[in-house]
């Protein structure tokens, strides 16, 4: 969703024009933010579809938004398609059930269709794992995605995807996808977004409070055991500060938000017992329940300092980056240096990138300086963001989508 929400107001500038199909909010329950409306050029063009009510299929165990609203979809765009000539259909979504109809489309109306892959669809990442740290219905949910994939990739004429280490994935296992246009494409930086949080704040006030005596280290993003690594890194070295500077360091509170995708107050925590196991649980905080993307924005300009745990997936990308920049805080993050992420964050020069090579010893020297000059102020707060930043904005990442989309209508 917030791939198109950001782009839509740049498609015209590079020759698109956009029509958005997408399933009613009221169908959906994730938390919802009415003011990400306010991002949405007036003029565009929105068309709803249904879905089956959670109510009822998750009696038989599927809740699924996506597989719950696949039948509104068929119906809906196969009247789109019926009574008005389309170039393109770009899925640009992680309820990638949908996909699948991207084939039954071509075939039918000779259209093509590009996938945005914003994460992997079906990846053997958790095969490994003990049970404990699967995603709920994993074996359910494991064998759907490989059956369902293929009938989308083997009929794709186009991918897009945050990493290309995912488009080297699709390229090993469908030949089809190594002869059409593929670009790898991070997500954008969107001013707009922090004038509408700065604008809502009696709405979408911060989570936290500025304290005068305290410092506050935020995150704001899913938990979960590949997050796990590079959480224990970093509380390995604030507990080497916390010995060594017990006066500094206790200063700070840890606060990880929005660690779940479970409803509200069904969240388990996965970053707590962690801490716990460092003796941390006095200085680290975890709240589960999600908060809405403008109380996000308000609550990372109200921290001291921002921490990003990248995964132990080398093809992790972390959409979340640009709002962490763009808010322009003292800013910890540890990612596996194959990631996209990390040269984002090492491009702008202005933060403490640490990297999973690093010892403990490295990242316990540059997270405990780092700090200390926090607590004595030393680090300079807003600071201009380099020139580099305007490749990653909203308007350019648009602007190489529709050179991808040129490529396969030209086909």
């Amino acid at each position: 969703m917030q791939r198109i929400r950001m782009s839509l107001l740049f498609f015209k500038d590079f020759g698109w024009q956009a029509e958005v199909v997408t399933v009613d909010s009221k169908y959906a329950d994730a938390n919802k933010d009415e003011l990400l409306l306010q991002s949405v050029p007036q003029n565009t063009i929105i068309h709803y579809v249904g879905a089956f009510s959670k109510k009822y299929t998750s009696k038989v165990g599927l809740g699924s938004l996506a597989l719950r609203s696949l039948w509104y979809y068929y119906k809906k765009v196969n009247q789109l398609l019926s009574n008005k000539k389309y170039d393109l259909i770009y899925f640009s979504t992680t309820q990638f059930p949908v996909c699948i109809l991207g084939a039954y489309w071509k075939k039918k109306f000779n259209i093509p269709y590009v996938i945005d892959m914003q994460d992997p669809w079906h990846s053997d990442y958790y095969q490994n794992k003990p049970k404990n740290q699967r995603p709920p219905k994993y074996w359910f949910s494991y064998r759907l995605n490989k059956f369902l994939e293929p009938i989308a990739l083997k009929s794709v004429d186009g991918l897009i995807a945050v990493s290309e280490a995912y488009i080297n994935t699709l390229q090993s296992r469908y030949p089809n996808t190594q002869n059409i246009p593929t670009a790898t494409i991070t997500f954008g930086a969107f001013d707009k977004d922090f004038e509408i949080a700065a604008q809502n704040l009696a709405t979408a006030p911060p989570l936290l409070k500025p304290s005068i005596d305290n410092f506050t280290i935020v995150y704001i993003g899913r938990g979960g055991a590949d997050m796990q690594p590079a959480s224990m890194l970093f509380f390995n070295a604030f507990m080497q500060g916390l010995k060594k500077y017990p006066t500094e360091f206790s200063k700070f509170k840890i606060y990880f938000i929005g660690t779940s995708y479970a409803p509200s107050g069904q969240g388990k925590p996965t970053i707590q017992p962690l801490a716990k196991n460092f003796g941390l649980e006095n200085y680290v905080f975890e709240h589960t329940d999600r908060i809405s993307f403008y109380q996000t924005l308000n609550t990372l300009q109200a921290a001291d300092v921002l921490f990003i745990p990248g995964s132990d997936d080398p093809a992790y990308t972390a959409s979340k980056i640009y709002p962490y920049i763009m808010a322009q805080k003292p800013l910890i993050s540890i990612f596996n240096p194959h990631s996209s992420a990390s040269k984002i964050i090492n491009d702008c020069n202005i933060f403490l990138p640490l990297s999973f090579e690093m010892s403990q010893n490295q990242i316990n020297e540059k997270v405990i300086n780092y700090l200390l000059s926090v607590v004595n102020k030393s680090i300079p707060i807003n600071q201009p963001l380099p020139l580099i930043f305007e490749q990653y904005s909203a308007k350019n990442m648009t602007k190489l989508q529709t050179q991808l989309f040129d490529k396969v209508v030209a086909l």
